[in-house]
């Protein structure tokens, strides 16, 4: 009779899995938060095993593919030694050469390609190399975010569909089986050249862009917003923005903050002295 599996059996099983390992097993139970669970073959049997539910398909149900009792073929896509749990994927050996394709982009490297459809939450690529998607337009996808380092109020002021671009890698997502995307990195950003002239104590007339509860955004000069906090933006108290001023207002501010880092620029209102408008702080 064998003796039950003790933490240390199931951990050296678990050392011995890679990701990328291709195994094979039999669903067992079916709508746990985790998807699927999988009793794998031989020993690897003796870990837990489940199948997420963004992993089960790129192109078909989830109730179509995974079914108690239903022998599967996946990809490991991660080892967690201390919850003694093995992730799978069904998408991956569903579409071995997109996987392969995708798995094998590094972040950073160029790539190109054709635009293929605008959405209001992103951009779909046709890229020149590798295969195409079974669902998407394209295998390549940017987020408006990516798209460029200035607000954007349209995503067609920067690209549209049948356009040519060179953008750059930035991740490889495994729920959507694309390849996420970025336009800007390849672009100069424009906050590296503000930081680079402006400093601490230096005053700038802006336009007011937007109100929030906890201050304004002013928009110090193209592509460059820093937010007024509300107790920097008048001498008296007030509890909301719109007392006293509105978007669209020129103002003059006092940078208070400038960090790098996270690309954010504080400044007050109330510490400005009046003068004659003008855009930049000389």
């Amino acid at each position: 009779m064998d003796r039950p599996a003790n933490d240390l059996d199931i951990v050296e099983i678990l050392r011995a899995v890679r990701v990328g390992d291709i195994v094979s097993g039999t669903i067992t139970q079916v709508g746990r938060p985790h998807g699927a669970a999988v009793r794998l073959d031989g020993r690897l049997g003796l870990a837990s095993a489940d199948i997420g539910p963004l992993d089960v398909s790129w192109c078909r149900r989830s109730d179509e593919v995974i079914q108690v009792g239903r022998r599967v073929t996946a990809e490991v896509i991660d080892v967690d030694e201390e919850r003694g749990r093995i992730a799978l994927s069904l998408a991956a050996t569903e579409n071995p050469e997109l996987w392969a394709f995708l798995k094998g982009l590094r972040p950073g490297e160029v790539l190109s390609g054709e635009v293929a459809d605008v959405q209001g939450f992103g951009v779909f690529v046709a890229l020149d190399d590798g295969p195409p998607h079974p669902v998407y337009p394209g295998v390549g996808f940017i987020t408006i975010p990516e798209l460029s380092w200035r607000h954007l109020d349209e995503v067609s002021e920067v690209v549209e569909v049948g356009q040519r671009v060179t953008c750059s890698v930035l991740c490889f997502d495994t729920y959507q089986g694309e390849a996420r995307l970025s336009l800007r990195a390849l672009q100069p950003d424009p906050f590296e050249e503000f930081a680079d002239a402006a400093h601490e104590g230096q005053e700038f007339f802006g336009t007011v862009t937007k109100l929030v509860p906890f201050g304004v955004f002013v928009r110090l000069v193209e592509g460059i917003e820093g937010l007024v906090p509300l107790d920097e933006l008048v001498s008296m108290p007030v509890e909301t923005p719109e007392e006293v001023i509105e978007v669209g207002d020129r103002v003059k501010v006092t940078i208070i903050s400038l960090d790098r880092d996270h690309r954010r620029v504080l400044l007050a209102r109330k510490k400005a002295d009046s003068g004659p408008h003008r855009l930049d702080g000389t």
